[in-house]
């Protein structure tokens, strides 16, 4: 099986996120810009964010900042965002069983995938790290798909562009493939997912198949 986290991997949207992200904090009067963001927070999900804003601040923000932030997010989303270059191409050639397992809320999911108009190979695959206890890189969440998917963690390989998702593929017993995005604005970003523990990188998704029928021993 095949598990795909969403943003950044199927849908080109971290820029997005990381953009509403800086700018709801600022409102709120904690100056953190988009690059940190990005740098701290990649693949992690927003609730665990806000917790260490919080922490590293001080400060208890408003009850309802998730919701704004998710409510922001979402509609910028719905207008701007874009599936990442030729992944319809590489999932209509991957024929093994594919979900997805993002840091994301469901409705995020949903909302990126209808949009990109990918859902179609995945649903009614989809995983929110909101449906367990904690999120990557701690393994809940893949272990939690693998479970649903009645499928062995050893027999999943996990496609990230984040090091937290690429090290939570390792903590589940995984094989993790790190994707390095053009748009990716991680310093030093294929180093970073190889340091994770990435067995395989692709910077294009054309080369997908043939990288995970490598790691099949094809």
């Amino acid at each position: 099986m095949i598990i795909f986290d969403c943003n950044g991997v199927l849908v080109d949207s971290e820029a997005i996120a990381a953009e509403v992200a800086a700018q709801e904090f600022v409102r709120v009067g904690i100056r953190i810009t988009p690059a940190i963001v990005t740098r701290f927070f990649t693949g992690r999900r927003p609730a665990d964010m806000i917790s260490d804003v919080e922490r590293a601040s001080g400060r208890r923000l408003p009850e309802d900042f998730g919701q704004r932030l998710a409510e922001a997010t979402l509609y910028r989303l719905r207008t701007e965002v874009r599936a990442t270059p030729h992944v319809q191409y590489a999932l209509s050639w991957l024929r093994e069983p594919k979900c997805v397992a993002s840091s994301s809320s469901r409705e995020r999911m949903v909302v990126s995938l209808e949009t990109t108009e990918l859902i179609r190979f995945f649903e009614p695959h989809l995983f929110s790290a909101s449906e367990v206890p904690n999120g990557k890189p701690a393994p809940d969440l893949f272990l939690h798909a693998a479970a649903r998917m009645r499928v062995h963690p050893s027999e999943c390989i996990v496609v990230e562009d984040s090091p937290a998702g690429v090290s939570a593929a390792v903590a589940a017993g995984m094989t993790p493939i790190g994707f390095v995005s053009a748009s990716a604005a991680l310093t030093n970003h294929a180093a970073q997912l190889t340091a994770a523990g990435a067995r395989a990188l692709i910077a294009d998704m054309r080369a997908l198949k043939s990288t995970v029928a490598s790691l099949r021993g094809c």
